[in-house]
C-alpha cells in the first residue's frame, strides 16, 4: 500500500486520467473530491462489495438447474 500525505486542495494522480482531491479535513474525517472518466465505476468499498455480492448471488441463480431452490444460510 502507498501511503501519502496530503493537504486540503491538493490532489493525487492515478494514471492520467484519475484525480483525487482532498476537498475537506475535519477532525477524523476526510472528504475526497474524485474525477475519473465515466467508463470508471467509482464506489465506497462498502457498495462495492454489495455489487460484487449482488452479482455472486445472480450468476449462482443463474446457473442452478430448472426446478431447484437454494436454502438460506442459518443466521450466526
Amino acid at each position: 500500500m502507498l501511503v501519502l500525505s496530503r493537504q486540503r486542495d491538493e490532489s493525487i494522480m492515478i494514471g492520467d486520467d484519475i484525480q483525487i482531491t482532498i476537498v475537506d479535513i475535519r477532525g477524523d474525517k476526510v472528504r475526497l473530491g474524485i474525477s475519473a472518466p465515466n467508463t470508471v465505476p467509482v464506489h465506497r468499498k462498502e457498495v462495492y462489495q454489495a455489487i460484487q455480492k449482488e452479482r455472486a448471488g445472480t450468476k449462482t441463480a443463474e446457473t442452478k438447474p430448472p426446478g431447484t431452490t437454494s436454502v438460506p444460510a442459518p443466521a450466526d
